[in-house]
C-alpha cells in the first residue's frame, strides 16, 4: 500500500484535514511475518520516545501519533483501535483494559474492565447443579460483559490527551476502509478456532464459502469497523455506549441462538470507568508500581518476587542462557503459593474486602517471609494452601482452577517521560465469537468479549462464597498486569512492561523483571528467555525450549512436569542510565517496538 494522507468524514461532517492539526497518517507498507511460531528479534534502541505493540500496523499507529506530537494516552488510544481490527482475536473495543499512567510526577490507574449485567447470577454458568463446559459457557451471550475500554481510554484521554480525540481513530478507520494484509498469526488464529464460523457475521467475514480462514497477504477491509469507529471520533463514548451501537451489542447478547445473555441498554449505558489507587511495591533498589484489584496480577506478582528474595541465593540461576532447574524449583514454588492466596483471596473490591482491610497486607515483607520458609527442597505439588495475611469478616472458599487466555499488551514511553503501561483483552480468542456490526447492515465488526468467564463458575463450595463470584454489576477478577516500575532511590522511570497470556501473565511479568534487575539483561533478552509456569497443579515448560536435564531435574524435585506452547506477547521499553530507551518485543508474537 502507498503512502496516503486521510481526512475522515464524520457522521456526514466533513472535519479539517488532520494534516491542519499538525498530525498526517500515512499508511504504511508492512508485509505480514513469514511464519508463526518463534522469532528471533533484536531490541530496539531509541533516543526520546517508544512504542511497543502486537502488530506492526498498530506500533506504527502509535508512531505516527507520537512524530505528529501526541503523548502517551494518545498513542495507546490509536494502537488500541488498530487492534481492534488487525488482531480481532485479542482485544478491541467490544472488551476491557488496564492502563497504568505515569506523568512524570503521579502514577494513576485506569480500569475498563468489564461487569456483569444486572440479570446476572452466581448460577450463570451453572446447569442442573454443575459448571457449564468451559467452551460452551464461553461461546455464548452468557459469557459477554459490559465492555469498558472505550470509556476508559476517553477518560484518560480527557485528563491527559493532546491531540484532538477524532484524530486519534484516522490509523484505525483508513486501515480498515482501505484494507489490510491479514497477518500469519491472524490467519493461524482463524485456522484453528472451531465455533468462530458459527456467528453469522464472523462466519461470513473470515471464512469462505467452504468454511476456509483468510489466507496470509489477503487484503481485508472491514466497513462496519470503520463507521462504528467514525461515530466514536465524531460523538465520544456516548456513540459507543447508547443508541444504535448499544442496541446491537444488547440485542446480539440477548438472542445468541443457544445460550443468551441477559445484558440490557441499561447495562451498557450505566458503565463507568473508575480510577483505582496503584499498587507500588519496593523491591531492593525498584519500585514496581502495578493494577490493584479487581487485578490479581501485581499483588501476585510481588508475592512471588517477595517469596523469591527470601530464598538462598543461588550461584547459577542461569545455565547455559535458559533459567536453572534450582531457580526454577524456588520460583514454581513461590508460585503455588502465591496463587493459592490469589484463589482465595482477589476479587472486585467494591464486592469483596481485602484481608486485613488492606490489599497490601497480602504484600507485607514478614509475611512472605512465613510463607518462603514453606519452600522446601521438594515440590509441594497440588497441596499449597492459602495463607492467612489478615483478618476478614467472611470466610472465602478457593476457587476452583479453570482456564483463562487471551490478551494483549501495550507500552508507551513519550519525549516527555510520560509512559503507559496498558494491558487489553477480550479474554479467549475472538472471546465470545460473537460479531457486532453496530447495527450498520455493513460486511466485518468487532468481536465481543467472554470476559465473564474469568469468573469462578462454582459461586460456592461446602457452602462457603467464592470471593471471584459471579454478581450484577461486578468486575471479574483478572491477571492482567500492566507495570510501570520506578528507582527507588531517584524516583525516576525505569520501565514499562505487561503480556497477555491469561493466568501465565503473572509468571511472565515476574520473570521479566527478575531478569532485568538481578541477571542484567536488556528488554529483548529477557523477553527472549523460555517459560515455565504452574497455577498450583503440573509444572509446563516451554515446549522444545528447555534441555531434558531440565525437565529431569525439576522431576526429581517432585514437580509433574510436561511441554506445552506458552505463547507470551510480553513488551518492554526500558529507559537506561544515559535517558535512552531500549525496547524488546516478544519473539514468540508478531509485534515490534518503533521509536527516535
Amino acid at each position: 500500500m502507498s503512502p496516503a494522507r486521510a481526512s475522515l468524514t464524520l457522521s456526514g461532517l466533513l472535519l479539517v484535514p488532520l494534516y491542519s492539526f499538525g498530525f498526517t497518517y500515512e499508511t504504511p507498507s508492512v508485509t505480514p511475518e513469514v511464519g508463526s511460531g518463534y522469532e528471533e528479534k533484536p531490541g530496539w534502541a531509541t533516543e526520546s520516545f517508544a512504542v511497543a505493540a502486537a502488530n506492526p500496523l498498530a506500533t506504527d499507529a502509535g508512531y505516527q501519533v507520537l512524530k505528529a506530537g501526541g503523548n502517551a494516552v494518545d498513542a495507546a488510544i490509536a494502537v488500541q483501535m488498530v487492534l481492534t481490527l488487525v488482531e480481532p482475536q485479542s482485544s478491541g473495543i467490544g472488551g476491557g483494559a488496564f492502563l497504568m499512567h505515569y506523568d512524570g510526577t503521579d502514577i494513576q490507574a485506569y480500569d475498563g474492565r468489564e461487569t456483569a449485567p444486572g440479570g446476572a447470577t452466581g448460577e450463570l454458568f451453572m446447569e442442573n447443579g454443575e459448571p457449564l463446559a468451559f467452551m460452551d459457557a464461553v461461546a455464548s451471550g452468557l459469557s459477554v460483559g459490559v465492555p469498558g475500554t472505550v470509556r476508559m481510554l476517553e477518560q484518560a484521554h480527557r485528563e491527559h490527551g493532546k491531540l484532538d480525540w477524532a484524530e486519534l481513530f484516522v490509523p484505525a478507520i483508513t486501515l480498515a476502509e482501505e484494507g489490510f494484509e491479514v497477518s500469519q498469526r491472524l490467519h493461524t488464529s482463524l485456522a484453528s478456532d472451531e465455533a468462530l464460523a458459527n456467528d453469522p457475521l464472523a462466519g461470513q467475514f473470515y471464512y469462505d464459502a467452504d468454511g476456509e480462514p483468510l489466507a496470509v497477504g489477503d487484503t481485508l477491509k472491514n466497513p462496519a469497523l470503520a463507521e462504528v469507529l467514525r461515530r466514536i471520533a465524531s460523538q465520544g463514548s456516548t456513540a459507543f455506549y447508547e443508541g444504535e451501537l448499544a442496541e446491537d451489542i444488547a440485542s446480539r447478547v440477548q438472542n445468541h441462538e443457544v445460550r443468551p445473555g441477559s445484558m440490557t441498554l441499561e447495562d451498557i449505558s450505566g458503565y463507568e470507568a473508575v480510577e483505582r489507587e496503584p499498587i507500588c511495591t519496593l523491591w531492593q533498589q525498584w519500585e514496581v508500581c502495578g493494577f490493584p484489584p479487581p487485578s490479581s496480577g501485581h499483588i501476585t506478582v510481588m508475592q512471588i518476587l517477595g517469596m523469591l528474595d527470601q530464598q538462598p541465593l543461588l550461584e547459577a540461576p542461569l545455565d547455559n542462557g535458559v533459567t536453572s532447574s534450582g531457580w526454577l524449583h524456588q520460583f514454581l514454588e513461590a508460585s503455588r503459593l502465591a496463587f493459592a492466596d490469589r484463589g482465595r483471596y482477589i476479587g472486585d473490591p467494591d464486592f469483596v474486602e481485602a484481608p486485613g482491610g488492606d490489599w497490601t497486607s497480602m504484600l507485607a515483607p514478614a509475611y512472605l517471609a512465613k510463607r518462603s520458609e514453606l519452600i522446601s527442597d521438594t515440590s509441594m505439588g497440588e497441596n499449597a494452601e492459602p495463607g492467612n495475611p489478615g483478618e476478614l469478616d467472611v470466610t472465602w472458599a478457593s476457587q476452583p482452577d479453570q482456564p483463562e487466555y487471551g490478551t494483549s499488551h501495550i507500552s508507551i514511553i513519550d519525549a516527555e517521560g510520560n509512559a503507559v503501561a496498558m494491558t487489553t483483552s477480550i479474554e479467549q480468542a475472538f472471546g465470545s465469537r460473537i460479531m457486532a456490526d453496530g447495527g450498520t447492515g455493513l460486511p466485518g465488526g468487532y468481536m465481543l468479549n467472554n470476559e465473564l468467564t474469568d469468573f469462578s463458575f462454582t459461586p460456592e463450595i461446602d457452602g462457603e462464597p467464592v470471593a471471584n463470584r459471579v454478581e450484577p454489576g461486578k468486575r471479574p477478577r483478572s491477571s492482567m498486569s500492566p507495570t510501570l516500575v520506578f528507582d527507588q532511590d531517584t524516583g525516576e522511570l525505569v520501565a514499562s512492561l505487561g503480556s497477555p497470556g491469561g493466568a501465565a501473565i503473572i509468571h511472565y511479568t515476574a520473570r521479566t523483571l527478575v531478569a532485568m534487575r538481578d541477571w542484567g539483561m536488556s528488554a529483548q533478552e529477557a523477553l527472549n528467555l523460555p517459560h515455565a509456569i504452574t497455577t498450583g497443579g503440573d509444572v509446563y515448560l516451554e515446549e522444545g525450549r528447555f534441555p531434558e536435564a531440565t525437565r529431569q531435574a525439576l522431576e526429581a524435585y517432585g514437580h509433574t512436569v510436561s511441554e506445552r506452547e506458552l505463547t507470551s506477547g510480553l513488551q518492554a521499553i526500558r529507559v537506561l542510565e544515559d535517558g535512552t530507551l531500549f525496547g524488546g518485543a516478544d519473539p514468540r508474537r508478531e509485534g515490534v517496538v518503533m521509536g527516535e
